[in-house]
């Protein structure tokens, strides 16, 4: 019987190699074959995580971009891009709760805005937002700039980071929006999102007569979101009790973290597009774990004589045990750097094309490395069996 090689196995002379190390390093083309299939379940998990986290951070990029400390909503309002209004008298009985600076409205609609492209003459859905100008309720300084041109009626700011189809990053001077004429006097910068493919802004009057569908119509629409700012020395906790105290139960008083809140539920567990990305980055967890399981499985096979004759020589199972997750979390490791390299340029490619804010993150990365130990480790723990039962009597 061949002397078996166990010189990868034996711990270094000088102690600074450690044992789990050499073995994986001792079969280079067993480590690129291992590296390549876990590579590939984690450039899987971070492209489902990378689409869920963009899918989030779009959704949630005009809440972040209004201006207030609290918000009245409908209590039957679930998430930003569903219509549900309520009286503008309303704003007037919060405007009068102590603590209270003002109580500006938001108004919105999500699926009467047909914007013709001009670009390409067809007609396309839009969200569309508006506001008085007197009365700004946005963060984004190109749209405060522009608040003097967007008091003309029939005047509109387009998103520049619209998809293309739309045609608003082409500096067009007008089209036409729900049927009637429209200048366009400026643009901002925000991007799209899964329930939206652009945004117009425009003055509250122009808002009520294209959704009425009445030029002539003077009287202003109900309000989507009412957004209150809070005066010097008042509490957002105290006003917020007021205005409950002060708004009837079908008005819901939150403060932006709340709402930011609100809307990550919604996406989360009501609509369709949080438990796909969720489902998908599990199916990729699946998928590394087999395919990890099928390599540190085959890796053992091959070295169980090895691992038996350690412990004919002394060694006891623990230690044996101990080698086996080392190395698995190496093999993670060796997996999980080149594909998160991959998926910063798959990230870059995909954002630049489907124009979503898709980047990596600490968080991401950190969250992706720890369900790669995660899989590999469970996948060791599963096959670590197999070293276990060696019995050193295998290799005489």
């Amino acid at each position: 019987m061949p002397a078996l090689d166990i010189s990868n196995l034996l711990p270094s002379r000088r102690g600074l190699v450690p044992l789990a190390w050499r073995n994986l390093i001792a079969n280079k083309r067993r480590l690129v074959r291992s590296s390549a299939g876990i590579g590939f379940a984690v450039l899987l998990m971070l492209v489902q995580l990378g689409f869920e986290r963009a899918f989030f951070d779009a959704s949630l990029a005009w809440i972040r971009q209004l201006d207030g400390d609290l918000f009245l909503l409908s209590a039957a309002k679930q998430d930003f891009a569903q219509r549900s209004p309520f009286s503008r008298r309303q704003l007037f009985a919060a405007a009068a709760v102590l603590g209270v600076a003002a109580a500006r409205p938001l108004y919105g609609d999500w699926q009467n805005f047909f914007w013709r492209s001009p670009t390409d003459g067809k007609p396309y859905l839009v969200q569309a937002l508006a506001f008085d100008p007197e009365q700004p309720v946005f963060l984004l300084p190109e749209i405060n700039a522009e608040r003097q041109r967007l008091k003309r009626d029939d005047t509109v700011l387009v998103d520049r980071d619209s998809r293309r189809f739309l045609g608003m990053a082409g500096g067009a001077l007008e089209t036409e929006l729900a049927r009637v004429a429209v200048d366009i006097v400026g643009s901002f910068a925000i991007g799209p999102n899964f329930s939206s493919d652009g945004t117009v802004v425009m003055n509250d009057r122009t808002f009520a007569r294209l959704l009425s569908g009445n030029r002539q119509d003077g009287s202003l629409a109900d309000v989507e979101i009412g957004v209150v700012k809070i005066g010097d020395g008042a509490t957002v906790g105290y006003v917020q009790e007021a205005l409950r105290a002060a708004m009837p139960p079908e008005i819901k008083v939150l403060s932006k973290p709340e709402l930011i809140d609100m809307e990550t539920q919604y996406q989360a567990k009501v609509s369709s597009a949080g438990p796909i990305f969720a489902m998908g980055t599990l199916v990729g967890f699946v998928v590394g774990m087999l395919i990890s399981y099928q390599i540190i499985y085959t890796d053992l096979s091959e070295q169980l004589p090895q691992y038996a004759t350690l412990k004919g020589i002394g060694y006891d199972t623990a230690y044996l045990v101990r080698i086996v997750f080392e190395q698995a979390a190496l093999s993670a490791i060796a997996g999980y750097v080149p594909a998160w390299l991959l998926c910063i340029a798959v990230y870059r490619a995909i954002g630049a094309l489907a124009l979503i804010p898709l980047h990596m993150t600490l968080g991401l990365t950190l969250f992706g490395l720890g369900l790669t130990l995660a899989m590999c480790l469970v996948s060791a723990a599963l096959a670590v069996r197999r070293v276990i039962a060696a019995d050193p009597a295998e290799v005489f």
